[in-house]
């Protein structure tokens, strides 16, 4: 199990809780490993959620497909980012999104009830277990809100320039989690078009680009 919290104990779930608690923790809570090959389906629309996911290797993604078969990209996560706890905290039956492995991927899952639960042990990293689960779905929020910010902007170009901001924090270079097309559903626009927004972007020299890796020339 050391080589599970070395991989997750980034996450802000598990914030202030040493090895030795993350042990009494197993013991505590209700918790299983899982591995899935790349493209295996983690979660399908419409399945029970009552967990926390945590990934310790791989990566997966996110998405949502409508009635007519047309899918959009939510977000990607890798290594120590978590999924499901938003949907287990507010009570959903039925998953409305898609979870999929990207890569070669393993999932440590903790039973939420028992996160949210004290134990008749008292056990002294609950507390700290059950605060950092409201930190985590605030961040979620935040994120959540972010999301919508870019998808209110009317035009393609406006939908970019607010997501690379987002991105880039303080630094003119960064990496974006996605592909072209995985982009484009992410920001719920035309690749094509997206592309060639990018194209004019890049000859207008705002931006510059290599696959995945931006750099803002201006702004």
């Amino acid at each position: 199990m050391k080589r599970i919290f070395e991989a997750i104990q980034t996450s802000p779930l598990l914030e202030g809780i040493d090895y030795d608690d993350f042990e009494r923790m197993l013991s505590c809570l209700s918790v299983k490993t899982l591995h899935y090959q790349k493209d295996d389906m983690v979660l399908l629309s419409g399945s029970k959620v009552d967990f926390v996911g945590l990934i310790v290797s791989g990566s997966v993604k996110i998405f949502k497909e409508d009635q007519q078969g047309n899918t959009s990209m939510l977000t990607e996560l890798s290594r120590s980012e978590s999924f499901g706890e938003v949907f287990a905290c507010a009570g959903i039956s039925q998953s409305p999104v898609s979870i999929q492995a990207t890569d070669d991927t393993e999932v440590f899952y903790i039973d939420f009830r028992r996160i949210i639960t004290t134990c008749t042990a008292t056990c002294p990293f609950h507390s700290r277990l059950i605060e950092n689960m409201l930190k985590l779905i605030a961040i979620k929020d935040l994120m959540l809100n972010q999301k919508i910010e870019i998808l209110s902007r009317r035009t393609t170009r406006e939908k970019l320039l607010c997501y690379f901001d987002m991105q880039r924090g303080s630094a003119s270079e960064f990496t974006i989690p996605f592909n072209r097309e995985e982009l484009a559903h992410y920001l719920c626009v035309d690749r094509s078009a997206m592309s060639n927004e990018l194209g004019k972007m890049r000859d207008e020299g705002l931006i510059s680009f290599h696959k995945n890796r931006f750099e803002i020339l201006a702004n």
